[in-house]
Order: structure tokens, then sequence, then C-alpha cells
């Protein structure tokens, strides 16, 4: 069972994160700001940190540079108000895993909080091998517990190869994550994101059907992955209809933040440094240079 630490000032957003998490089956532990968190990990050893931005004694950017140094292998998730788009914004250039807006906690924390702590988890691969990949393809059904299982399986590949540090790692594996799952259920399955808007069950039900019925179900995820002395590129296709990426508004803006769609883009905008889609828009080229 996962140990999860909820971090907020305000006792009902606390229980309400809380009492979502628990009904999930995991364990939940709390903090009223960040120096309390820092307290809190000090004592007990937690799977994932989930954590509002703006609060006393230590907000939510100051914790997540903290965190980063002290608990480099723990993921930070923040819990975006309005208001607080931009702070958010910093923490998660500082090193935040994802964010997920607290108006629509009840729809997507646990969802968020799966797949974060599925992407994160640490595999039992081979990691002799994993140190020594350089180039490699993967043809992936769509399948999103598989696409984990990539996304983790990379994941290793980067924390061997030596090339980033963990909190790099961490931001490279979310990014990869929403890439695929937008290949998966964007592209393959032609599952328009407006639906989970207005009704999540109905955008999990369409998927689900589309798994299994011609053409969706015989599309497949192409990945290309190739890792440089400088830099990591994974080359991502689906054979879906694409989209028109150029019409796509800034999602790299604070005020996106809040926004319902577009949060795969934002996410992949921020942790990479370099994030293109073609011209059908059904193939993104993502790139992640190594520090200095």
């Amino acid at each position: 069972m996962a140990r999860i630490l909820v971090v907020d000032d305000s006792a009902a957003d606390r229980e309400l994160a809380g009492t979502l998490l628990e009904r999930a089956s995991w364990e939940v532990l709390y903090a009223e700001h960040g120096r309390d968190a820092l307290a809190r990990m000090r004592e007990h050893a937690v799977d994932l940190v989930l954590t509002d931005v703006v609060m006393p004694e230590l907000d939510g950017l100051a914790f997540v540079e903290h965190a980063k140094e002290d608990h480099p292998l723990v993921p930070v998730v923040l819990m975006t108000a309005r208001g607080s788009e931009e702070l958010a914004a910093r923490a998660l250039e500082a090193g935040a895993a994802s964010y997920v807006p607290k108006k629509l906690l009840v729809r997507d924390l646990v969802e968020v909080i799966k797949r974060i702590l599925d992407v994160f988890r640490e595999r039992q691969s081979d990691t002799r091998l994993q140190g020594r990949v350089r180039a490699a393809s993967f043809v992936l059904e769509n399948d999103l517990d598989m696409l984990s299982s990539l996304v983790g399986y990379l994941t290793g590949v980067l924390r061997h190869s030596g090339m980033f540090d963990e909190s790099d790692c961490h931001r490279v594996s979310t990014a990869l994550d929403e890439a695929l799952t937008n290949a998966c259920y964007h592209g393959n399955l032609e599952v328009r994101s407006e639906i989970r808007d207005h009704d999540p069950r109905a955008y999990r039900a369409l998927a689900k059907e589309r798994c299994l019925a011609a053409p969706y179900r015989d599309r497949r995820i192409h990945v290309d992955v190739s890792l440089e002395s400088d830099a990591a590129c994974f080359v991502i296709r689906d054979e879906g209809r694409g989209f028109d990426a150029a019409a796509v508004k800034d999602p790299t803006a604070p005020e996106q933040l809040e926004r319902p769609t577009g949060r795969g883009i934002f996410l992949m905008k921020t942790f990479l440094d370099d994030v293109r889609y073609n011209a059908a828009g059904n193939q993104v080229t993502l790139l992640k240079r190594c520090s200095a």
C-alpha cells in the first residue's frame, strides 16, 4: 500500500483530498504547511506528496525545492487554485512531478496519483542492461498499463545512464506518460478531451469501447528512443488522424494551468527543452538536454 502525504493549510481541503485517497486504498498522512511536511518526511517514509501551493511557513515552491534536495526519489504533485498559477508553474519548473486543479480534485485526483505512482515505482529490471541502452524502438497496443510499464522502463534507462539527476528523470517520465496517454486516447482512439470535461465516465466508457472496435483497436503507438552524449530524444507516433497543433493556445502560459484541457502539452513543454509536432499532428518529438 502506498503512503501519501497531503499538505494543505486548509483543513477542509486536506480532508477532501485525504478522503479521496483513502477511498482508493492508500495510506494518508497530513501536514499543514511545507515546514511541517518536511518534518513528517523525516519521521515517515512516503511514496508521494500531494501539496497545496499557497501556504504559510513554507509555500509549495519552497517545499518542492527542499524536497528535491532531501528526498529526490519522492514525487511531488501540486494542488492548484485560481490565483496560484504563476507560483505553481515555478514549482513545476523546480521539480514537481505534476498538478491537479483543486476544482477538479474529485474528478482527477485519484487517476493522476495512480499514474504518477505507476510511473515512479521502482521497476525490478536489469539495471546493468538499462544503463547500456542507447537506441530502442517499441510498438504498443492501446493499453495504459503497458504504456506505464514502458515509461517505468525508460525512466530506469535514464536513471542508470547517468545523463540526468533524479529530478530530471521525474520530469521526463511525466512528459512521456502524458505524450503516450495523448497518443492512446486522443490519437488512436479519437476520444476528445471535451467529452471528459463534461462526463468522465462517458469518456472512459468510449475509450474502452473503441479498444475493442475497428479501426481503433488495430492502431498502434510507435516509440523511438535515442540517447546521445548531450540529450535524450523520444519520438512518439500514433496511427490516428492527428490534430492541428498550431491551433492550440500557448500551453505554457500560467493562466492555462486551470484550464481543463491542454494539461499534457503544458507539462511536456514545461519539463522538456523542445516539443515538436509533425504537420499531421500524429507525431511528437520530445527532447531533453543534459544539464551542465
